[in-house]
């Protein structure tokens, strides 16, 4: 047995797909049961049933999908950037990430006529969004992670005349790499409550506008159906991360989710 599937992993995902299981056991038996109206509650078996409806569900899946991604590959770009920028000028971090958090502090609902007025309705909007939600851990975590680096290995390096790029490669960036998927892992659950947010807010597409269409005619399955697709898409991107993490990041030094 391969050291990917342990005996540990395999109870570990076996566990984790009967949990699954169980609550879909519990929202069936609590309609059946309760003999819940459908249009409060609708059953698993309705809820597939819907995605059989003619409402464009693989065009708004693909558009939600392109707003997480796109929205979460921008904020590890940019908060990994600004971590490695803050970690060489340590001036620039001391007058620029008092500003980051305070920005950040900004609800984003608060700003949607703004950001409609600014960007138009769109996929790049909700990128824009999605990416403002999610990049703070990234750029927090990334940064403590650079500096948690042992200052007197540093000082070897620098003394055997390595310089700033091989320090950074050989040493800041192994050591840091737990910190920065510690903080991506985070950023997936932001990324798509921004896109949720910005289809709410400045969007005439996506599973979250579907969900509002919807909503007028309590259409409850096809409600349910848009939010577990909503769901696998970021579980897809989690599991992406997650097993990132498992290729560059040493067994002993990850931060252990799932």
């Amino acid at each position: 047995m391969g050291p990917g599937l342990s005996a540990q992993t395999i109870w570990r995902w076996t566990a984790i797909v009967l949990v699954h299981l169980a609550v879909v056991l519990i929202w069936y038996l609590a309609v059946k049961v309760g003999k819940v109206p459908k249009f409060v509650l609708a059953s698993p078996g309705d809820t597939v049933l819907s995605l059989f409806d003619t409402y464009p569900w693989f065009h708004n899946t693909m558009v939600t999908t392109a707003e997480i991604f796109g929205g979460y590959f921008l904020a590890v770009v940019v908060g990994v950037g600004l971590a490695l920028l803050f970690s060489w000028f340590r001036t620039v971090e001391n007058l620029l990430m008092p500003l980051v958090v305070s920005l950040n502090m900004i609800p984003k609902v608060a700003l949607g006529p703004l950001i409609i007025v600014w960007f138009d309705y769109g996929i790049q909007t909700n990128i824009i969004i999605a990416f403002s939600i999610s990049f703070l851990p990234i750029l927090i975590t990334t940064a403590r992670g650079l500096r948690e680096v042992e200052p007197d290995l540093v000082d070897l390096v620098r003394i055997m005349r390595a310089t700033r790029r091989q320090v950074f490669v050989k040493i800041q960036l192994p050591g840091s790499l737990p910190y920065i998927f510690s903080g991506m892992k985070v950023a997936v659950v932001l990324a798509v409550a921004g896109a949720v947010v910005g289809e709410i807010i400045a969007s005439d597409s996506g599973l979250a506008y579907l969900i509002g269409q919807v909503q007028v005619t309590l259409d409850t399955a096809a409600m349910m159906m848009a939010v577990i697709l909503i769901t696998l898409v970021g579980v897809v991107l989690y599991l992406i991360v997650l097993g990132l993490e498992r290729l560059v990041v040493v067994r002993d030094a990850r931060v252990e989710t799932v």
